[in-house]
């Protein structure tokens, strides 16, 4: 029980439909990670970023190593 370490589960998502974006507000510096649409431009949210750590554990759940900004 005492010192096991979590285990990472990664989800899948449709790459060939949706792109992961992070959604970062000029005015407020708000974050939002989700995926959009590749061919309507729809925007799907799936958590608020308030720290480095939720960003890391984000690209983690989804096994991303890079993560594009849209202003």
């Amino acid at each position: 029980m005492f010192g096991r370490k979590k285990r990472i589960v990664t989800v899948e998502y449709d790459r060939e439909n949706w792109v992961p974006v992070l959604k970062c507000s000029i005015c407020n510096g708000e974050q939002v990670a989700g995926f959009r649409n590749v061919h309507n431009k729809e925007f799907r949210e799936e958590c608020l970023i308030r720290s480095q750590e939720e960003l890391t554990a984000f690209k983690q759940k989804y096994g991303l190593t890079e993560i594009r900004k849209e202003y």
